[in-house]
């Protein structure tokens, strides 16, 4: 199971797909990653040599920002956000979707509300 970002990538998917596992990279970005290095994308991750791995690590330590470098920008945007009292800041305060959603019926797992049950309703039957 190699090693990269700090992350264990598992070894027995194809690389492509291994890499995404590290946040901030997709499927798009793998793919260059990988041909920058000049690795083949359907070597599975466990079949990759020492020499392999370093040189996918220079590529990511080098040319992309991922996990906690990431993910701490992240954060200090939406904490910008936060304090300078706009808009998206206030629906993420609230833990609202503030990219236009709409609230009235769905948002549920962001509201933290379970459904309720409408009484006496009965459903419809189904085709026979």
């Amino acid at each position: 199971m190699p090693r990269l970002a700090g992350i264990d990538i598992p070894g027995n998917k194809r690389a492509v797909i291994a890499l995404t596992y590290i946040y901030g990279i997709g499927r798009h970005t793998s793919q260059a990653i990988l041909k920058a290095a000049g690795i083949d994308e359907s070597i599975r991750a466990e079949k990759l040599t020492d020499g392999q791995i370093a040189q996918l690590r220079e590529v990511i330590e080098s040319t992309y920002k991922v996990e906690g470098d990431l993910r701490r920008e992240v954060q200090q945007n939406i904490k910008l956000l936060k304090d300078l009292g706009t808009y998206r800041g206030q629906r993420h305060i609230r833990k609202l979707p503030c990219h236009g959603q709409r609230t009235h019926t769905n948002a549920r797992t962001a509201k933290g509300r379970k459904r309720v049950p409408i009484a006496g309703k009965k459903t419809a039957p189904g085709p026979k």
